[in-house]
């Protein structure tokens, strides 16, 4: 067999099996032929091949996780990104309650402890409302018209009240004028009455108007009512609901209504005075009203169920024309948005309703159009509102005619409502323009801020005429920003 091996692969295996002959163990088998033996080695010399005890090895192993290849690839930051930390305590704290965060917006601080007393702070009265003397001085708000002004919600968040330790008003000239108007009507035996729309830009005090003007009211016994966000009436946060027998269909806002009644009650003591006569409207109040009742106790009653709120509204301001009562004072902040369309929704027609056709809305504007008197004489004031309006080309026409730019045309390319020009056609509305204050009125402000200690840089001309300067030729809003918030 070996005669037909070549020499070369003899002389090869021959070498090959002098190599494994050098080994430290014996070879497994003794074969006659060096190919043969190196042909039957056993398994586990050559690792290679798949034998059983083999593959039981490799079943038994434990698994090893596979490695993830690497991406080589650059990661390059687009932007920082800070981990955001999950709070420890989620789950831990108290839901607000329906309305409390309402509140918590609306709260209203009127005295500071940590601010200075202002000695010798005179309070205003029904006398020096009318003083001429009193022009430029900063008078205080006397504790019970508070308790009223409050009641009313006259005061407003941003007015900066939480800064001194009681409240207090500028005697400016418009408050005086308005403080002699005022006094004509409690002497006028014709009894006029005062129909007015306050103008202005943002931070000039119209609003501020406004409750100075009630608390002159306060101060001679007047009825005030007070709509402090014309904008809550067109926003749909409260419900509302068609009134029977009207047409075109108005629309009531009972619970709305119900709360104003509530406030009117609160606000003007006089009422307990007053006495329910036998009106004849009545029928219209489902439960039996007690006769003779004050006119206070009359609007408890609408206050607690908001089913006849607007019924005995309507009792009540009837009650109030008539003879021998003392002045009305309707007031409402906000005018343009009650001039367009609600977020209210009419049921057949799904189309928005006009804020003309809710009912307090409507008896607010009869009394400034003049369709409905007050015989007693009285005040019905508006004021606009510039930080929050609304666009209304009818409503804005309307005023610039009204302060005597008759010359102004309509826009082509604009929608008027001849509802809102409606309002304004009748003639008697007045429209006034709140300004800056003078530099005489700025010093005797910032001398009341520096006495009250929110003020610290000293007060001369040309501290004022600096500050007096930055707030736009003397912008109340402006002004307290200038001297109080803004601090380098």
């Amino acid at each position: 067999m070996s005669s037909h091996i070549p020499l070369q692969l003899t002389m090869s295996l021959q070498t090959c099996w002098r190599c494994l002959s050098k080994t430290s163990k014996p070879p497994l088998f003794s074969l006659q032929h060096p190919l043969q033996s190196w042909l039957l080695l056993p398994a586990t010399i050559a690792p290679f091949t798949t034998s059983a005890s083999l593959a039981k090895q490799i079943v038994n192993s434990p698994k090893v996780p596979k490695k993830k290849k690497e991406n080589n690839v650059l990661k390059v930051a687009t932007g920082f990104r800070k981990k955001s930390k999950k709070p420890t305590d989620v789950g831990k704290g108290r839901r607000p309650a329906p309305g409390e965060r309402k509140a918590l917006r609306k709260r209203v601080v009127l005295s500071n402890t940590n601010a200075l007393e202002v000695h010798g702070l005179q309070d205003i009265d029904a006398e020096s409302m009318m003083n001429e003397s009193f022009r430029g001085q900063v008078l205080g708000i006397p504790g019970r018209i508070v308790d009223r002004l409050r009641a009313v919600e006259a005061f407003k968040v941003p007015q900066g009240w939480a800064l001194f330790r009681r409240p207090a008003m500028l005697m400016r000239k418009e408050t005086l004028d308005f403080g002699r108007e005022v006094e004509g009507i409690a002497r006028d035996e014709k009894k006029k009455s005062i129909r007015r729309v306050y103008v202005g830009e943002r931070g000039s005090g119209k609003s501020l108007m406004l409750l100075q003007a009630m608390t002159m009211a306060f101060l001679k016994d007047w009825v005030v009512i007070n709509i402090p966000n014309a904008q809550d009436l067109i926003s749909a946060q409260t419900e509302y609901g068609p009134v029977p027998d009207t047409t075109p269909t108005l629309y009531a806002q009972r619970n709305y209504t119900a709360t104003l009644l509530s406030t009117i009650a609160r606000s003007n003591p006089s009422l307990t005075d007053l006495q329910l006569t036998q009106p004849t409207n009545l029928s219209d109040i489902p439960i039996p009203i007690p006769p003779n009742i004050s006119l206070a106790r009359l609007a408890s009653i609408g206050s607690s169920d908001p089913e006849i709120a607007w019924p005995i509204f309507q009792v009540l301001l009837s009650e109030l024309k008539k003879p021998s009562r003392p002045p009305l004072m309707f007031c409402l902040d906000g005018l343009a948005h009650i001039m367009c369309d609600t977020r209210y929704i009419a049921p057949p027609e799904y189309k928005p309703i006009h804020a003309h056709d809710f009912t307090i809305i409507k008896s607010f504007l009869d009394h400034l159009s003049g369709a409905e008197n007050l015989p007693n004489g009285g005040a019905i004031l508006a004021a606009t509102s510039n930080s929050n309006n609304p666009v209304i080309p009818s409503l804005d026409l309307a005023l610039s005619q009204l302060r005597g730019n008759q010359t102004v045309e309509r826009d082509p390319f604009a929608k008027y409502d001849e509802r809102v020009l409606g309002v304004f056609n009748k003639g008697g509305v007045e429209v006034q323009t709140i300004g800056g204050i003078t530099k005489e009125d700025a010093r005797a402000l910032m001398e009341y801020w520096a006495k009250s200690g929110v003020c610290r840089q000293r007060v001369d001309e040309g501290f004022v005429g600096e500050k007096w300067t930055l707030s736009g030729g003397g912008v109340v809003g402006e002004l307290e920003r200038a001297v109080i918030r803004m601090r380098v």
